[in-house]
């Protein structure tokens, strides 16, 4: 059953604030992340991403359309794709989290510069396109499958929403609210009764719901979820499952799909459920996401094997060479699996948020942050080439980072996800507090009984220990949880063992508990029916996936030159793992197809023996560095696998 929270979160500064559930999310005022991995990629998206984003889109034209737009020449000069105007709101986004979190006076005055920029193209009933609606552009909706003007709205209220949880009503807030009753009014109960075909304004009607209380808005949100589904927007090639438009929500079992579109609409699915006390529909969304987990996600949390439509593959089709795992599908992933942790309590979600995190979101960014993967294989037999760092890259032909896109809506998505990261940190259920993400971090907030400040110090997921101090705490009764991973068999918490849940109760300032997890080199194995990686084994450290690259080889040799020795030791080394490994030199044959060694006629057929392969000889057993799998591509071109044949 949906939980009334007994705490107003209109106020609180986070990216998602439920009105009911089991758990109330810490804010960025309530949490800060003091130093670490999540530190370093924050003071990086701090001090390059954002920027590095802005200029790009003044240099590509994108943000010159609203210019165009509001000069009346935008038919004639327009650049980007149909959701161009998407990624400018999403930068907008990222900058209001930055100010939320630092109060940079920079970053605020160039979110109110953009947002004048906006309102001077927006039309007198709330309508606001770069793309549609103008003398020599097509009709506005003319194209709901495919023009993106919702989904771009979305965007824009999202930024909006980041505003409004940070104490400002300005002009942007302005904007967005004129923009939201015009999607009320023109998609409302008597006006156009389809759906956009890339979901994304449902979260967002949603959490501006929660962030003005006013009704219009969740009510506008579910008109929209009810009809996805019916069978409004036209069969594809792809067919309807690729925008969700072929089965009911409250009727499908699994994600299918484009990959980031499945996401978004989940999320604001779970908020809908959520906010309209709808247990019956809230447990269809978590049941929809426990299956495709099971079924449909790669070993780094990456979600989407189909590259022609960006999708969901079957179950268990999960190629690692030819996974797409797209960056923004990694960022819904988040927002679904946060939203779902927050409506049930079940602290478990936190390990899907922190897998996805390492493993996708923080693999995109180059080290400087000027630089992105828009897809995330697992394995990749061919050397990238440099990226020109004046050119824009194709998206999915991209085999090293890029500094941007034809299509850039993970640079921007990435930014926006890191400067709300503190958001994602802890939650509160009135008795006590909860630590979904074990980050070194201090934590300022309220239980029922009084204060609470928290001190995290950890270098997990460098090492295993967590030691959380208590600096101020309340007279009456409380509880700390912290979330274990399920991967961490043996934890303890000062001594004692426990799992997935560690507790500690009634603590007093000056107390201190230890987690310690054992991060340490473990070997994985795939589900059998992943045929693409029978015969494979991988390799996590705590909750990081590492993998083999070929900058690690001696010279001459790729990633499928080599197979793991049997029964050798696997070594920690402090980051990732050493291996060994031997080359094989396989030879071609005139046809790669045999029988088996047994197949006269008669005989029973029988599984040929592994020698019986056709290979040159083996040379010496190689000790091999495997590395996180979100630094891979760092050092220049490699091939690279995360599976890797056991000998």
């Amino acid at each position: 059953m949906i939980t009334m929270l007994s705490n107003d979160t209109r106020g609180a500064v986070a990216p998602a604030l439920p009105g009911a559930g089991r758990l109330r999310p810490l804010g960025l005022d309530e949490v800060t992340i003091t130093g670490g991995f999540w530190a370093e990629r924050q003071h990086v998206n701090a001090t390059a991403t954002i920027d590095h984003c802005d200029a790009w889109e003044q240099r590509v034209g994108w943000i010159d359309n609203f210019r165009a737009a509001a000069a009346g020449t935008v038919a004639q000069s327009r650049t980007g794709r149909e959701f161009s105007d998407s990624d400018v709101y999403k930068l907008v986004e990222a900058m209001a989290w930055e100010v939320a979190r630092t109060g940079d006076p920079r970053l605020d005055a160039r979110i109110e510069e953009l947002a004048q920029l906006f309102e001077s193209v927006q039309e007198p009933d709330g309508y606001l396109s770069t793309k549609y609606g103008r003398p020599g552009q097509e009709p506005r909706y003319s194209d709901l499958a495919w023009g993106h003007e919702l989904y771009c709205y979305g965007h824009l209220i999202q930024a909006a929403v980041a505003r409004l949880r940070s104490g400002r009503h300005d002009t942007l807030v302005r904007v967005a609210l004129r923009a939201a009753d015009h999607v009320c009014e023109a998609f409302g109960p008597q006006g156009i009764a389809s759906v956009c075909g890339h979901a994304e304004i449902e979260v967002a009607l949603v959490e501006l719901y929660r962030a003005t209380g006013q009704e219009r808005y969740l009510e506008q949100a579910r008109l929209f979820v009810e009809r996805r589904g019916t069978g409004t927007l036209p069969d594809i090639e792809f067919g309807r499952s690729y925008y969700q438009d072929d089965v009911p929500v409250r009727e499908a079992t699994v994600l299918r799909g484009h990959a980031v579109r499945a996401m978004y609409l989940t999320a604001g699915v779970v908020d809908l459920a959520v906010e309209s006390a709808d247990d019956e529909l809230l447990e269809i969304a978590r049941r929809q996401f426990a299956t495709t987990l099971a079924r449909r996600t790669y070993l780094t949390g990456g979600m989407g094997s189909h590259h022609q439509d960006e999708a969901f593959g079957d179950d268990f089709e999960l190629p690692p060479d030819r996974s797409y795992c797209e960056t923004c599908a990694g960022v819904g992933a988040v927002m679904v699996a946060w939203r779902l942790a927050l409506a049930t309590g079940d602290l478990a979600y936190g390990d899907v948020v922190e897998r996805t995190l390492y493993n996708v979101v923080a693999t995109s960014p180059a080290a400087d942050g000027r630089s992105f993967f828009y897809t995330n294989p697992l394995h990749k037999r061919v050397p990238g080439q440099e990226a020109a760092a004046d050119e824009v890259s194709p998206r999915a032909l991209s085999r090293l980072r890029a500094p941007w896109f034809e299509v850039s809506c993970c640079p921007t998505n990435v930014a926006r996800t890191f400067a709300s990261l503190a958001g994602y940190v802890a939650t509160t259920d009135g008795a006590g507090v909860q630590l979904h993400q074990l980050v070194p971090c201090r934590v300022d907030t309220r239980v029922d009984g009084g204060a609470v400040r928290l001190e995290v110090e950890t270098r997990y997921p460098q090492d295993g220990d967590v030691v959380v101090r208590v600096l101020e705490a309340p007279d009456g009764p409380w509880e700390l949880s912290l979330r274990v991973p399920a991967w961490a068999q043996g934890a303890t918490l000062d001594g004692a063992p426990v799992a997935r849940v560690a507790r500690a109760t009634d603590l007093r300032a000056g107390q201190e508990v230890r987690l310690t997890l054992p991060v340490g080199v473990r070997t994985t194995l795939p589900d059998e029916r992943i045929d693409a990686v029978r015969g494979c084994v991988a390799f996590e450290r705590g909750p990081v996936v590492l993998c083999l690259e070929s900058t690690d080889l001696p010279t001459g040799l790729e990633v499928d030159d080599v197979e793991l020795v049997p029964r050798s030791v696997v070594e920690d080394s402090g980051r990732g793992a050493r291996v060994r490994m031997r080359a094989v030199a396989h030879a071609d044959a005139a046809w790669p197809y045999g029988g088996a060694a047994d197949d006269a006629a008669g005989a029973v057929p029988v599984v040929p023996d592994a020698t019986a392969r056709a290979v040159a000889p083996r040379g010496e057993d190689l000790a091999v560095e495997l590395v996180p799998y979100h630094s891979w591509a760092n050092r220049g071109p490699s091939t690279m696998r995360i599976w890797i044949p056991a000998g």
